[in-house]
C-alpha cells in the first residue's frame, strides 16, 4: 500500500493538544495480533505527515502490562511507517537526572515477566541483534533538537523496564541502580525490540517525572501526572524542532535488522 505516513509518534500525555496535530484521517486497523491500542490518526504536523497512536488508548484505559505492543507496531508498519518516536514517563535512578529533565535513551534492561516479546514465535525463528537497540540517527537528531531549545537533557541513558502496573519496591529500586540503570519505566519493552524486528527506526524520549523509591520520598501517580503536565510544553517543543531534522536516509542498522537474523 502507499505509505500514509513515514513517521509515527507513540505516546499520549502532553501530546493531545488539538493545535499540535491537524488530523487528516483516522484509521481503524486490524492485525494478526489483534487490534492496536486505538485508531491511528494520520496528521499534518507542520507540513509533514505523522501517524499518532496513544499507547494506552483513549482515556489512558490500558495499563502497561496489557498494551498490545505487537498489534501497535504491526499496524504502524502496515501504514508505511519507517520511524517511530516513542514518548515515555520515567522515574529517575540517578541524582543528576532530575524531575523535568529529558533523557534520550540508548539502552534498556528487560525485567518484564509475561509479555509477548517477538513477532516470530515459530516455525520461523529470528534472533535480531539488540546490542544497540535504539536508532543512533534518531537519537542524534533528538539530542540536537533538545539542546537547541535549552531544555535540560541527557544524551544517553539506560532504561530498566519493569512489568508493572505497581511501582518498584525500595529493594528493587536499589537493585536497578546496582545494575547500572538510569531510569525505570513500564513500556519500552517490547515496543522498541518489536520495532527493530520490523526494521523500523525507534527513538525513545523519556520525561523524568520523579525520583524512584531509592530516594526518600515514595513515588505516587498524582506527582507523576503533575510533573507530566509541566513537561508537556517541552515535549511539544522538542517535537516541533525534531521532526524537520528527520530525513529519508536510512543507512542505519535498523533498516536491515533481519539480515542474517533468521536460523
Amino acid at each position: 500500500m502507499k505509505s500514509k505516513a513515514k513517521i509515527a509518534i507513540i505516546g499520549g500525555t502532553g501530546l493531545a493538544d488539538p493545535e499540535l496535530f491537524n488530523v487528516i484521517e483516522e484509521v481503524e486497523m486490524k492485525t494478526p495480533f489483534g487490534k492496536p491500542s486505538d485508531n491511528i490518526k494520520i496528521t499534518d504536523f507542520n507540513g509533514t505527515k505523522v501517524a499518532f497512536l496513544p499507547r494506552h488508548g483513549e482515556g489512558h484505559a490500558i495499563p502497561p502490562h496489557k498494551v498490545n505492543y505487537r498489534a501497535n507496531i504491526h499496524a504502524l508498519k502496515e501504514l508505511g511507517v519507517e520511524r517511530i518516536i516513542g514518548f515515555t514517563a520515567v522515574g529517575s535512578l540517578k541524582a543528576e537526572m532530575k524531575p523535568g529533565d529529558i533523557v534520550i535513551l540508548d539502552q534498556f534492561i528487560d525485567m518484564t515477566k509475561k509479555r509477548e516479546l517477538t513477532f516470530y514465535d515459530g516455525p520461523k525463528v529470528v534472533h535480531i541483534s539488540a546490542a544497540d537497540p535504539l536508532c543512533a540517527d534518531m537519537r542524534k537528531w533528538a539530542s540536537d533538537a533538545t539542546k537547541e531549545l535549552g531544555i535540560p537533557y541527557h544524551g544517553k541513558g539506560t532504561y530498566v523496564c519493569i512489568e508493572g502496573p505497581r511501582f518498584s519496591t525500595r529493594a528493587e529500586s536499589k537493585l536497578w541502580r546496582i545494575m547500572g540503570a538510569d531510569v525505570v519505566g513500564m513500556t519500552l519493552v517490547p515496543e522498541a525490540q518489536l520495532a527493530r524486528e520490523a526494521e523500523m527506526c525507534y527513538l525513545s524520549v523519556s520525561s523524568v517525572t520523579d525520583y524512584d523509591v531509592w530516594a526518600d520520598k515514595p513515588v505516587n501517580a498524582a506527582d507523576i501526572i503533575e510533573t507530566m503536565k509541566k513537561n508537556a510544553v517541552n515535549i511539544q517543543d522538542i517535537l516541533k524542532n525534531l521532526i524537520p531534522k528527520i530525513n529519508d536516509d536510512r543507512s542505519c542498522e535498523c533498516a536491515t535488522a533481519l539480515k542474517n537474523a533468521e536460523l
